[in-house]
Parts: C-alpha cells; sequence; structure tokens
C-alpha cells in the first residue's frame, strides 16, 4: 500500500525503528542508517529491521552527514529518535535538511516531546505513560501498576502515533510541496490514548482510584488463575454477554449473580468466579467457554498464540528468518503481506551508494 514512498530512518531505539518497520511492512522504501559497530559479532539481530535496507554511517563526520543530506534529497519522510538538539548538533536538524528537500515531513520520536522542563531527561515506556496518566489503572488494587514491556507507550504512544503523523505529512506535502516538523512525544499520545477511559470515566464507569472500576475490580471483567496455574480472562460487560457466562458457569440460579452491577457486591462475586476458575484447568474452560459470546480468552504467551487456531487461521504470527515474528498489520483486502527479510548492518551500503552516484537510491514504484 505505501509502495513509492521513501522513508530514510536514522536508527536508534525502540519506537523509532519500530515505526519504521511498520512503515516498511506495509510496502514503504525505508533505508535505516546505522551506527558504525551495530551488529558486531555477537549482537542479536534486529527484528525490527525487517524490510529495510540497511547502510552504515559516522553523522559524526561530514562525509556521513553529507551522506545522509543525500538520502533525504528525494525522501518522503525521516525518522530520528535522539534527544531534542542531537540532530542540531549533527548539522542534521530540520531546518537544514528541509532546506535539501523543502517537502520533507521530519519526523522526531522521543519520550518526553522537543518542549517542556522534562525534555532533556532520560525515560523509558514505564516512566512516560505513568507521568502521562496511562499506567495508573494498570493492575490490581493490591499491587503496583504495571505494563507490558513497550507496548503502551513505545509502541500505543509513540511509534503509531509517529506514523500517522509522517502519513499525514506526506500526504500534506505531496498536495503542496510543503514538508513539516512531526513531534511525536510518547508521553502525548499514551496521554491522547486514554481518551476512550476518560469517556467511561464520565459515564461512572471508571472512579477516582484503581481497585473501584470495572476493569480492576468488577467480577465480570477480569482475569483469573484455574487449576494448573494458568489464567484466562472475562469481559462479558453487556447485560446479555454476562448472562451467557452467568448460565454457562452453572449459576444463573444464583440470585447474588442477578446483580452485575451492584459495586458492593462485586468483591464477593469476584471470590465466588475465583474459586469457581480455580476447580478446572485452563484448557478445561477453554473447552467450556471459547468460541461463545461469553467473552472469554485465554491468557496466552506470545509462543502458545502462535500455535492458537485463530491466529494460525489468520497467519498472525510467523517464523522468518530462524524467529518467530508477528505478521505485519493491518491487512488489504483480505491479504497478509509478506514479511521482509532482516538485513545485515550495511549490506545494502554499496547499492544505496551507487544509486546516488546514478541518480537516485530509490526502488522504483512497484
Amino acid at each position: 500500500m505505501l509502495e513509492g514512498v521513501r522513508i530514510v530512518e536514522i536508527s536508534g531505539l525502540g519506537p523509532g525503528p519500530f515505526c519504521a518497520m511498520h512503515l516498511a511492512d506495509l510496502g514503504a522504501d525505508v533505508i535505516a542508517v546505522e551506527r558504525p559497530g551495530d551488529g558486531a559479532p555477537g549482537q542479536p539481530r534486529k527484528l525490527v529491521n525487517r524490510g529495510k535496507r540497511s547502510v552504515v554511517a559516522d553523522l559524526k563526520t561530514a562525509a556521513g552527514r553529507d551522506f545522509v543530506l543525500d538520502l533525504i534529497a528525494d525522501a518522503d519522510a525521516l525518522i530520528e529518535g535522539m534527544r531534542p538538539g542531537v540532530m542540531e548538533r549533527l548539522g542534521l536538524g530540520p531546518e537544514v535538511c528541509m532546506a535539501r528537500n523543502p517537502r520533507l515531513v521530519y519526523g522526531r520520536m522521543t519520550g518526553w516531546g522537543q518542549t517542556g522542563p522534562m525534555a532533556q531527561v532520560a525515560g523509558h515506556d514505564n516512566n512516560y505513560t505513568a507521568l502521562s496518566g496511562a499506567l495508573y489503572y494498570n493492575g490490581a488494587p493490591d499491587a503496583p501498576p504495571s505494563t507490558a514491556f513497550a507496548v503502551t507507550g513505545d509502541v500505543g504512544g509513540g511509534a503509531l502515533y509517529l506514523a500517522v503523523g509522517l502519513l499525514s505529512g506526506i500526504l500534506r506535502a505531496r498536495g503542496t510541496g510543503v514538508g513539516t516538523v512531526v513531534d511525536a512525544a510518547i508521553v502525548d499520545g499514551s496521554a491522547h490514548m486514554l481518551q476512550l477511559l476518560l469517556g467511561a470515566k464520565a459515564k461512572g464507569y471508571i472512579h477516582g482510584e484503581r481497585g473501584r472500576n470495572l476493569h480492576d475490580s468488577s467480577h465480570f471483567y477480569a482475569t483469573y488463575r484455574c487449576a494448573d496455574g494458568q489464567f484466562i480472562t472475562v469481559g462479558a460487560i453487556e447485560p446479555q454477554f454476562y448472562a451467557l457466562l452467568v448460565q454457562a458457569l452453572g449459576l444463573a440460579g444464583d440470585a447474588r449473580f442477578a446483580r452485575q452491577w451492584q459495586r458492593e457486591a462485586w468483591p464477593e462475586l469476584h471470590q465466588h468466579l475465583a474459586e469457581v476458575f480455580a476447580t478446572d484447568t485452563r484448557e478445561g474452560w477453554c473447552r467450556r467457554l471459547e468460541g461463545t459470546d461469553a467473552c472469554f480468552a485465554p491468557v496466552l504467551s506470545p509462543a502458545e498464540a502462535a500455535a492458537h487456531p485463530h491466529n494460525v487461521a489468520r497467519g498472525v504470527y510467523v517464523e522468518a528468518d530462524g524467529f518467530l515474528q508477528t505478521a505485519p498489520a493491518p491487512r488489504f483486502d483480505g491479504a497478509v503481506r509478506p514479511v521482509g527479510r532482516i538485513p545485515a548492518p550495511g549490506a545494502h551500503g554499496d547499492e544505496v551508494r551507487a544509486g546516488l552516484q546514478t541518480g537516485s537510491p530509490w526502488r522504483e514504484s512497484a
């Protein structure tokens, strides 16, 4: 879908490379500019480099800087994930790059953003989501808030917002010839993702503290431990789905479960369901509840998820280059795009430099 879109990625950590991979998954020609020494013997392969072309350049040198300027001369976008001011000090800030290519969309990926009192401070996913408010409601009330590694902040609030910003800028540039600078901050994106939660708060589903909400204290939207120590989830919020869950568990005759939204009863009902689910294994509950409208699913590891029949049928996971990987998403016209190869660092250096000498390092549009 993005064939003909040209992206230069200044390789870094986390969300910037993931964003570039996502665009490459969708067909963009992405040239990843990696540091000298990346991919030294013993270092793991970078799965987020799949589908990209890799070159190596030392941006601290005039030759490295000029090489990047040559690459962006006919590119649609650049992605960088340095602290604010670093690219300017390297001579590759927005003013310099957009002077070379006025229609360039200059994507900046940071945790705290380009401005504000925290802009120059180090941090990671959990720090950004903590400050944005996105971490507050995660987890049980009797445990510290927790977050999945690099998902809520780096990917959800960072990489995907940068991708939307870049594509929006490219659309405008193709109509006007004018580029833009995209300031994608994880603190901004992860806060923006709370809009649904704030809407639920306005309806009374979410209260002012953890442990008083439908997702962290109710019996019908929860995670339960099974007899084998594995876990399952139920999310029967709507009354028709709740009725199916109660019936499937043999509790339709228990008057206590007729009071779905009586919050005072939630602790007792939650404890009772915990005892019920502890009587059988995860597989046993899958046999009883999976495929019904009781809003049920087992909690699977990525390896287990790759083998689940639904994910197998949809091709959600793939084995490629010797690694378990996730398939590109979303899909278009029902088709799953193939997974790109993972290049060795600098594997395309000669090809790209030869392209510059003959006119353009970019591939022909499909």
